[in-house]
């Protein structure tokens, strides 16, 4: 523990003040990255809703799957799922095919306008941290890129099916 929360610690349990400031930094800036990901995927749920959105994210990090695979992943229920897949296909975000492996299995991929539509968020959320990122001298961007790598080392990975819940 550094000397400025050692000699912080308080006598109702031995926390840190600074603790909560500390913490209250984190969330500032947890705020601020999530601002960043609506706006990334605002104009996206202009054409497609948040649902349509999360699918198209998965079928953008796996490939084509099986639609009881999408389902599984989104925690749907399949046979309710295969009728919203419908309606994704029928604005062509999405496309079936037989599955190569099995007669049996249709998978779900990406089509063209569902690609764009997940590339096009993305590159948002891309332009719009180089942008903030842009605005700190190096000595800056270099504390804050470490800070954030130690942060993520520490917090651990979110897992995917936790990240694709939310549509990210």
């Amino acid at each position: 523990m550094d000397e400025r929360h050692e000699a912080g610690r308080q006598a109702d349990g031995g926390t840190p003040d600074g603790a909560d400031a500390d913490v209250e930094a984190v969330i500032r800036a947890s705020r601020a990255l999530l601002g960043v990901i609506a706006t990334s995927v605002t104009e996206a749920l202009e054409t497609v809703t948040l649902p349509q959105f999360r699918v198209l994210v998965v079928l953008a990090s796996s490939g084509p799957l099986p639609i009881g695979a999408v389902a599984a992943r989104l925690n749907a229920v399949p046979s309710t799922f295969s009728r919203f897949l419908d309606r994704m296909e029928d604005a062509g975000l999405v496309a079936r095919s037989p599955s190569p492996g099995s007669r049996r299995e249709i998978l779900v991929q990406l089509a063209e306008k569902g690609a764009r539509i997940v590339h096009e968020a993305t590159q948002r959320r891309r332009e719009s941290m180089a942008e903030i990122l842009g605005r700190l001298g190096p000595s800056e961007r270099a504390a804050i890129v470490a800070a954030l790598d130690t942060f993520s080392a520490a917090a651990g990975e979110p897992s995917p099916e936790t990240m694709l819940t939310m549509g990210l």
